[in-house]
């Protein structure tokens, strides 16, 4: 995507759910599958809950149905992807790889966690 306002580009990043639970999680992976053959897997699912609520986001909130047409898994990813951007705010987030390249026009060209 071509971005030309110089702001905007310091501002928008590229993340993915795994990326960012394994910062979360100490740079290690998550122990358990989040799904197996396709079918969530109840204890994956806990195991990701019980890591963003240890990074600050209230249980309660975690453990509320997904919104209307969303999978349990999705919600989850995305609730990761929201302390990716408080931790971008913050100035926590790491780019992959660091330093970030550059495409032609000047886009920042890494997954940040």
């Amino acid at each position: 995507m071509l971005i030309t306002e110089p702001q905007l580009r310091e501002r928008l990043i590229e993340s993915h759910p795994e990326v960012a639970f394994w910062r979360l999680n100490g740079e290690k992976a998550m122990s358990l599958p989040k799904k197996i053959k396709g079918a969530v897997n109840p204890a994956g699912m806990e195991e990701r809950r019980a890591l963003l609520a240890r990074s600050g986001l209230p249980r309660a909130f975690l453990d509320q149905p997904p919104p209307r047409r969303s999978a349990a898994d999705d919600f989850l990813d995305a609730c990761a992807m929201l302390l990716v951007a408080e931790r971008r705010r913050g100035g926590l987030a790491r780019p992959f790889p660091n330093p970030p390249p550059t495409d032609r026009y000047g886009n920042s060209i890494a997954i940040w966690a």
